[in-house]
């Protein structure tokens, strides 16, 4: 199957930290990716900015050796230098004057103009007010802003006053990678575009519905960062909220923007908070060959959590009723971001001697293999009996599609080309972030307020008992972390 690539027009995206982690990691080898699959103009620029005195030839260097550490291709030299001499480099300074006349100089006004602010958040300002006073960028420009979006409603209502002293909100690009994967975009395609699962997608038939986020990793160079957010800060109120919206919202009258996030916002508002018994804290713990992670976040006396399982409802007429259960964690056995929709118990079995539950389940996997299966009952080959087994109908993408379907395409260039287009379907607005924060602050000053400490967990594992039996008390197990 050969993949449909849409070019874009010419652009000048100037990343701002453009020296950074990020930038090399994901930003730029995305970038030429998008540029081996002929969506990446020749008219094109991208423009490097950030504190470090380099020239064009120094900043092409850096971004060759990027991709060949990062870049997951085996690409021609010629292709490759033909990329890097679409790049430029300019030293700026975020709070200062250095660079940003030369900046100026460098940009094209008759074109696309995009800003992606790679760097911490307490720059977004400086950023925002330097591109407007040097009528570098116009109303037509966009900015790319990456998470955090503040670490609370106060600081996220903060951050979004800042960028719109100098943006309209349709010029403003939060990204969050998660949205840009295939399968979370795909969760729109299954729901609304088959009358398979539409009429069922409601607390008539669904009896509950889980998203697992679990790494195999630690915080590692995070740990200072990581101690002041935790897996809720982190994971749960921005990566996790997005994919229940996208689970739990109803049908937009059109693909467009606004429209859907404007009943991704109604769900958040719909949350409820859920029961201090219904919320779980774990915490991994040192084993005999691994650090655990107060020694790898530096503070032995943390309480922050490297894991969270919430039980949580949304109160509206779809969802009454439904349980969504939402767990995350770090140094688990397993990586795996999975989204399981379990359905109903049939109302009543003929099969005579058949004792066994048997349930649809839908599981939408986002990595490592972006895919869905639906389990389904059927009768067990071979004579003896009407003898029920279930067994998965798989579409996985890449065995279901041929090696194109998954096209290799990361999730930030995917998010980046939409920037490019002006598409904002995929991108949070301030509104849905400051919605988030709402519903996430009360949760976590309730444990503060209580003084609730994390349960620690082995290494390895699925986390505490404690989110075990989340589950377990109510007659269900989770679902969502293989071998």
């Amino acid at each position: 199957m050969v993949s449909r690539v849409i070019p874009v027009e010419d652009f000048d995206l100037v990343i701002f930290g453009g020296t950074g982690d990020l930038a090399r990691r994901k930003i730029l080898p995305g970038l030429f990716r998008r540029f081996l699959a002929g969506q990446m103009p020749k008219g094109a620029r991208i423009i490097g900015a950030a504190r470090s005195e380099l020239d064009d030839a120094g900043y092409r260097k850096m971004v060759d050796e990027a991709i060949g550490e990062f870049g997951g291709v085996d690409a021609k030299r010629a292709d490759l230098d033909a990329f890097l001499a679409q790049l430029h480099y300019i030293t700026v300074d975020a709070r200062g004057t250095d660079g940003w006349s030369e900046l100026h100089d460098l940009i094209r006004f008759d074109l696309v103009n995009a800003f992606y602010f790679s760097v911490a958040p307490s720059l977004f300002g400086d950023l925002a007010e330097r591109l407007h006073d040097y009528k570098i960028a116009d109303d037509d420009s966009r900015i790319v802003v990456e998470k955090p979006f503040g670490r609370d409603l106060e600081t996220a209502q903060a951050l979004n006053n800042t960028l719109a002293q100098h943006f309209d909100e349709t010029q403003i690009y939060r990204i969050d990678h998660y949205l840009g994967k295939e399968t979370v975009q795909n969760l729109m395609a299954v729901r609304f575009g088959n009358l398979l699962f539409e009429p069922l997608w409601n607390n008539h038939y669904i009896d509950h519905i889980q998203i697992t986020v679990a790494e195999t990793v630690g915080v590692e160079g995070r740990g200072a960062y990581y101690d002041q957010a935790g897996a809720m800060r982190d994971m749960v109120q921005n990566h996790l909220m997005q994919l229940l919206c996208l689970i739990a919202m109803e049908a937009p009258s059109v693909f467009d923007a606004d429209a859907v996030r404007d009943e991704k916002l109604k769900v958040i508002r719909a949350l409820q908070e859920p029961a201090p018994h219904h919320i779980v804290r774990g915490q991994y713990d040192a084993s005999k060959t691994a650090p655990g992670y107060r020694e790898e976040a530096g503070n032995p006396q943390s309480h922050t959590e490297s894991f969270i399982a919430l039980r949580c409802e949304i109160a509206n007429w779809r969802w009454a009723g439904v349980p969504f259960y939402l767990r995350t964690g770090k140094k688990l056995k397993a990586r795996s971001s999975e989204i399981t929709v379990v359905y109903k118990d049939i109302g009543h079995s003929i099969f005579p001697g058949d004792e066994k539950r048997h349930r649809n389940i839908l599981r939408i996997q986002l990595q490592p293999n972006e895919g869905m299966e639906l389990q389904v009952t059927i009768k067990e080959p071979g004579p003896g009996g009407m003898r029920l087994i279930d067994v998965p109908l798989d579409m996985t993408f890449a065995e279901a599609l041929g090696p194109d379907a998954e096209d290799s395409t990361d999730a930030y260039e995917r998010l980046i080309m939409d920037v490019i287009r002006g598409n904002q379907t995929l991108f949070m607005r301030g509104d849905e972030v400051e919605a988030a924060w709402r519903w996430t602050d009360p949760i976590i000053e309730g444990w503060q307020r209580r003084g609730d400490v994390p349960k620690l967990y082995d290494q390895g594992t699925t986390g505490p008992e404690d989110a075990l039996m989340l589950l377990h008390r109510e007659g269900r197990r989770w679902q969502g972390i293989k071998e």
